[in-house]
């Protein structure tokens, strides 16, 4: 168990760190993913751990959550590159309209 829960707090730690790094979208998104599949995989592992399948179901739900907010960024970062020929943060606080 305790190695499964160091890989996630890992995993969360070099997403949390890209995310507040990085300036391109496209790096932003896929730290959000990282720390979404390391908060299902610290699920899995309690769930594994204690027999219980509540951590399973909670993993659902954070597939869901995650195919759902990667349509909508990928969906945002289309609309940036659209108006601003960048894929670059800075230029999301223009987006008007």
């Amino acid at each position: 168990m305790e190695h499964g829960l160091v890989l996630a707090a890992t995993l969360f730690s070099l997403g949390l760190a890209g995310l507040m790094l990085r300036r391109s979208m496209l790096f932003v998104l896929m730290s959000l993913e990282i720390m979404l599949n390391a908060a299902g995989l610290a699920f899995i592992v309690g769930s594994t751990a204690w027999n219980q399948p509540d951590g399973q179901a909670m993993f659902l739900l954070v597939i869901t959550l995650a195919a759902a907010e990667a349509s909508v960024g990928l969906a945002l970062m289309i609309q940036l590159y659209q108006r601003f020929h960048s894929i670059k943060l800075d230029n999301v606080s223009r987006m008007r309209g």
